[in-house]
This record gives structure tokens, sequence and C-alpha cells, in this order.
């Protein structure tokens, strides 16, 4: 069957729907790899892919994605206010025009270089399931599992490496992060940043693992001809990138000691620190999208002293990540997210802040965002957006453009249900340079 379709037809919503499904039927509604790929490789031409001519298509090889558990207040952090509810911070001037609070002092010498969006909305106020919808760009259904956008690039663009894993997950469990995709599609976990890839190497010699892997083979192969099933192909790739990346020189770079003094010094011993330098290192050897887990965000009491700890751990860290990426000469291709579960409220009692998604801060710095841009604006009290808000689809839908991903085209998953990367949310413009 040919994966292939006309241009004029493929401007043609029932006849792209229509052909969707036949490639559904071929594969369980994941294998439209193929004409995904010529969609991004061919990105330049008319009608290629929706929003594929805009600015920021594809700018972005790498993507890495920092979740800070527990939710982050942006009164306190990157949208200072006056008043009685500003808190304990002050607010302090940055070269880029705009005020970040002095809990920030690192991070107001690389706003020059950063974008910030002070319009985040979401109706998700619990733990666990406003991470889901950070994580995911969906809210979180039933049993239904949706995938990060390292899983939607990986299915959509294909792997990023040939021996290393296209998305690796620092600091948290992965979490069934390839959704509805097979589960190779799942994010490496590396729960220790220092310790590294863990139980890499074979218990025996080349020549036994030889022998025994063959004889796996032989075992599975009749199964594999009566059940010609993607899951069970799925299963078996695993194994084989798996033997393949043991052999591979690439496992350096999950070393840190590999990394000069100086350098390591920079980033520091915290967990947070360790997990972006391994990051850094990560994207630069070829893996597609990495997320870095950074808790201890719900404020609800001491604040000013939490801020001075897990604040000034995640201040450093994030303007050493940006200076180093900088002067790498990745940051222009490599796209930075913060995400936070949700905001705080402005009410300041009992020496911090209870929950609140109404509005709250996230940042996107490198992979064709605008620098020194602040986009949209919390009403005066840091309640709600002034104005329309940016969802966690659109972020989501955001990143996946930056990426070269076809957001607005539709993917069918398993349950034959259309769905796509953000959720059908649109993406913010202003923020492409």
């Amino acid at each position: 069957m040919s994966l292939t379709i006309p241009a004029d037809q493929l401007r043609d919503p029932l006849a792209r729907r229509a052909f969707l499904e036949r490639c559904a039927k071929v594969s369980f509604g994941l294998s439209v790899l193929p004409f995904f790929s010529k969609l991004a490789q061919a990105a330049e031409a008319p009608g290629a892919a929706p929003n594929a001519g805009l600015p920021g298509f594809g700018k972005a090889k790498r993507v890495i994605f920092i979740e800070l558990a527990g939710g982050m207040s942006h009164i306190d952090t990157f949208d200072p206010k006056t008043g009685a509810n500003k808190g304990p911070a002050s607010a302090v001037s940055t070269k880029a025009g705009y005020q970040l609070t002095s809990f920030l002092p690192e991070t107001v010498k690389v706003a020059d270089k950063i974008a910030v969006v002070r319009n985040m909305t979401a109706k998700v106020g619990v733990h666990a399931s406003a991470a889901y919808l950070m994580r995911t760009g969906f809210e979180q259904r039933g049993v239904i599992q949706h995938p990060t956008l390292g899983a939607w690039a990986q299915h959509i663009l294909g792997p990023s490496s040939k021996t290393l894993p296209s998305s690796v997950c620092v600091g948290r469990a992965s979490n069934h992060g390839n959704g509805w995709f097979p589960a190779a599609y799942s994010p490496l976990p590396i729960q220790s940043p220092t310790d590294g890839l863990q139980n890499v190497k074979a218990l025996t010699d080349e020549a036994v693992q030889a022998k025994r892997t063959k004889l796996l083979a032989d075992l599975d192969s009749g199964f594999g001809a009566k059940a010609a099933d993607e899951n069970v192909k799925a299963y078996n790739e695993f194994y084989d990138a798996t033997f393949q990346l043991m052999k591979s020189s690439d496992l350096n770079a999950f070393n840190l000691s590999a990394e000069p003094a100086e350098t390591k010094a920079r980033y520091g011993t915290s967990r947070f620190g360790q997990g972006c330098l391994l990051a850094r290192r990560l994207v630069e050897n070829g893996v597609r999208f990495v997320e870095v887990s950074h808790g201890g965000w719900d404020m609800h009491a001491t604040l000013e002293d939490r801020m001075g700890d897990v604040g000034g751990d995640f201040d450093r860290v994030f303007a050493t990540l940006i200076q180093d990426l900088d002067a790498k000469g990745l940051l222009d291709t490599t796209l930075v997210a913060v995400t936070t579960e949700f905001g705080r409220k402005p009410d300041f009692s009992g020496g911090g802040r209870g929950h609140h998604p109404l509005v709250f801060s996230t940042v996107l710095a490198g992979g064709g965002i605008k620098r020194g841009y602040v986009n949209g604006a919390s009403d005066a009290k840091g309640y709600a957006p002034d104005g329309d808000g940016v969802t966690p689809g659109s972020l989501h839908a955001t990143i996946a453009h930056a990426a070269g991903l076809p957001v607005q085209t539709d993917i069918i998953t398993p349950a034959g249900r259309p769905m796509q990367v953000g959720n059908k949310a649109k993406l913010v413009k202003e923020l492409f340079a």
C-alpha cells in the first residue's frame, strides 16, 4: 500500500482523514511515520504541513523540558507585583527591560536570552493531575495515557540517534511517557544523574551473550510469525537497541566525570544541577528530548526560606544551563522549557501561598524563541490573565512547532480517535523570532 497522497488532496480534510485511516488499519493506528517524515523534511514547501511556513518551525533540534514539581509562585519569581500580597521579594530590573524578583539574581543576568510567558492558565489545581497536564498537554481522562513531546517527536521524526535513546527522563520515573505509542518510545529513566546509566555491562562475555540472544530469537520466531503485532515487533526492537547501546562508545554521554571540574562546579552538586548538566551532555550527543525534574515548590508556608534554598538552586542551575548552551553554540537549536504544575495565590498568608492554576508563568529559551521577551501578563494582583491566556496544550503545540512537528495534523490512536500534539490547541506564534 502506498503511503503517499497528492498535495491537492492533502489539503482536503476528508481526503486527509481517509488517508490517515488507511494508514491506521495497516499499523494499528501508529505507523504513519513515512508520511509525517516527508512533511517534516519538506517543511518549506507550500502546503507541506500546517504552520510549517511560520517562523520557528524546526529550529529546535533538541528540547530540555524542566518540570518544577509542586507549583512555582509566579509572583515570587517571574511576575513580580506590588502591594500587600507581593511577598518577601523585591522587583529587580533586567537588561531586557522587564522585571524579575530578587529571588532570581542569576536568572536576571540571562534575562536577555529567555522569554517569559506570564499568561499561562489552567483549570487543574491538584498536584498529580496538574503535573500530568503540564507533561503531556492533555487533562487526565480515565485510564488513557497520553504521550510526552519526546514520544510524539520519535513517532513523527523517527529516532534521533542510532544508539542513544530519543528521550530521557532525569530525576523521576518515566511514568509511561510513551502514552499510546509503543513502549520503546517511553523515556529512559535516570534516577541519579551522578550514577548515570546503570547495569549496562553484560554479565557474560560477548560470545555467550550472542549465543543466548540467538536462542531467544529462535524461541520467539514461531510466536512472532503467528502474532504479527506491532507491539511484539517493538519489544524485539527494544532488545536490539539495548544490545547496540551496551556496545557503543556513546554511553560516555551519561558519564558526568568526563566534564571539566570547572563546569561541574558551575552546575553544582545538587541533583537538579547534575541533572541539567547531564541533560546538556545528552542533547549534545544526539538525544532529542530530555525531561529534568526539580521538586520542593509546594510552598504553603516558609516561602522565603524555601525560595532561598529551592529557588536558589533552580536560579543558579538554570542560568548556568542557558549560559553553557549559548557558549557552546547550542542554544539557537536547543529549546529549554521551564514548566510548573500551577501558580500560587496572590494572598500571602501564613508565610506562603496556596495552589492557583488560574494564572502562572513558564519560561522558554532558544530553539527559535524570541530573546528578552515577555508574552502576555497577569492582572495587577496576579490573580488571572490580563486578556487571553496560554493553556498547557498551547505551550506544547508551541514547543512541538519549534521541534518541527506538524501541529494541527491528526494522528489516529489505536482506539480510532484522531489526536493532535497539544490537544488541538493553537501555538503561540508571537513567541517566535
